[in-house]
């Protein structure tokens, strides 16, 4: 038993004061993911800042639209919300899709979208990690990779970002709001992770002590259809060996807005911009999505064991943006 310190703030502002400090502390929300990796040795913090009791939650309308998220809803309640089933269901998929119903009960947002690769090097601290243990090796490469990334990663590591949830939010063009001893700034999903590079151990963007606060979703796009799809090895509680999350948008056969972001297949959810890019304007049928698809996955770079990803993510794409286009068709 490794002893840490445990606090309990009144406001956001006390919390963003104790980690910003300089002291080793990790905020704990739901404790789904850091408790783990307590228990794991990967995460030591010597003070867990507690924001369990912060009014962080709910769920509401935003201004000029959209929907604004706390950071502190559990995942269980973002997928059953009313507003949220009705205007955005990718989003309600993509929960659905992770975990189980009891981590879902407890795991948050804010928690979901900061949650840490599973990668087995990353977790067993016997072994080598960059992300872990900068400069010590990715032995990820040579060794059990089968679940890693294909898109984006680097020399120095090939981990997988594991949300759901971040990937749905990456299509729909979602925005966090943060909180940090210098005041408030917002940052968009997509600018949220970092890809590994040179520094995986830097994750994320958020700035020492910044506190995510809630997740803005932009208004629904008019005639639009979204959806999410996940490949894994069993039907429930498994990580994604790839998952598409897409908002489509089709006027008498032609796209006339498409959102699409893949995620198992990178250390980051990625958003599909190539793809994106050569649709919009053109025909709603499978070629175009094939095309556009393997434009985007061009950039892949698969090592000796999962290579299959590249075909997954091609075939899950498509065939989603298929379905879209068939049932959301304004003639």
């Amino acid at each position: 038993m490794r002893a840490f310190g445990y606090l309990r703030p009144t406001g956001p502002a006390e919390a963003v004061q104790l980690l910003a400090g300089g002291q080793d502390a990790r905020y704990l929300a739901g404790g789904t993911n850091l408790v783990d990796l307590m228990k794991l040795g990967v995460e030591r913090p010597r003070l867990l800042v507690d924001l369990g009791r912060l009014p962080l939650g709910g769920i509401a309308p935003a201004d000029g639209g959209g929907l604004r998220i706390g950071a502190l809803v559990p995942n269980a309640d973002l997928a059953a919300d009313p507003l949220v089933r009705a205007a955005y269901p990718v989003l309600s998929e993509a929960v659905l899709a992770g975990a189980s119903g009891q981590l879902r009960n407890r795991a948050t947002t804010a928690g979901n979208l900061l949650q840490r690769t599973r990668c087995l090097y990353f977790q067993d601290t016997a072994k080598p990690c960059n992300k872990r243990r900068p400069g010590s090796g990715c032995p990820a490469r040579e060794g059990v990779h089968r679940d890693l990334a294909v898109l984006g990663g680097s020399e120095h590591c090939i981990a997988t970002h594991p949300s759901d949830l971040a990937v749905a939010l990456a299509a729909l063009g979602a925005v966090v709001e943060l909180l940090g001893p210098d005041g408030a700034r917002t940052l968009p999903v997509t600018d949220l992770h970092r890809l590994p590079g040179d520094r995986p151990e830097e994750e994320h963007r958020l700035l020492p002590g910044e506190l995510i606060t809630a997740v803005v979703l932009p208004p629904p796009v008019p005639d639009a259809v979204s959806a999410y799809r996940k490949v894994r090895d069993r039907a429930s509680f498994a990580f994604a060996l790839a998952s598409v999350a897409g908002v489509l948008a089709v006027r008498a056969g032609r796209v006339t807005h498409v959102s699409l972001a893949l995620g198992g297949v990178a250390p980051k959810p990625w958003r599909a911009r190539t793809a994106e890019r050569r649709l919009v304007g053109g025909p709603a049928d499978e070629a175009s999505f094939a095309a556009a698809v393997e434009a985007e996955l061009a950039a892949a770079r698969p090592l000796r064991d999962n290579a299959y990803k590249v075909p997954l993510a091609r075939n899950l794409a498509v065939r989603l943006l298929c379905t879209l286009a068939e049932t959301g068709e304004v003639r």
